[in-house]
């Protein structure tokens, strides 16, 4: 595989554990299992956004996309993945505080109403 198609396959991965961290409470409902994956994931997903940390898979897609001579793209991965389709124009910083926020505020909900249905 060349540098590349690494670089995109971390941007897929990175989607995925989004789409993941958001829906993922959903699945619970029929796998009550799914719980010791979704919930770690979750709260990764939100401490990582309200904390101002740099997720791992950002610096990795960086370099590969670096190695495939693209220009490293500056900022994270909400910067530049998310950030373009918010049609209100906020910093990065605003971007990564309401998605971290959002992450929690949409799953405390789902498990509140898992733990009355399933448990």
């Amino acid at each position: 595989m060349n540098p590349k198609q690494i670089a995109n396959l971390i941007l897929g991965f990175h989607v995925a554990i989004s789409i993941m961290a958001f829906f993922g409470g959903f699945v619970i409902f029929l796998l009550p299992w799914f719980a010791i994956i979704h919930l770690p994931l979750a709260l990764w997903c939100g401490i990582v956004n309200i904390a101002d940390w740099t997720c791992p898979l950002t610096p990795l897609e960086k370099i590969y996309r670096s190695m495939a001579g693209e220009g490293k793209f500056e900022g994270g991965f909400i910067q530049n993945y998310i950030g373009p389709f918010v049609k209100i124009k906020m910093s990065p910083r605003q971007l990564e505080l309401i998605a971290g926020f959002a992450v929690f505020l949409w799953n405390i909900p789902i498990y509140i109403l898992i733990g009355y249905f399933v448990f």
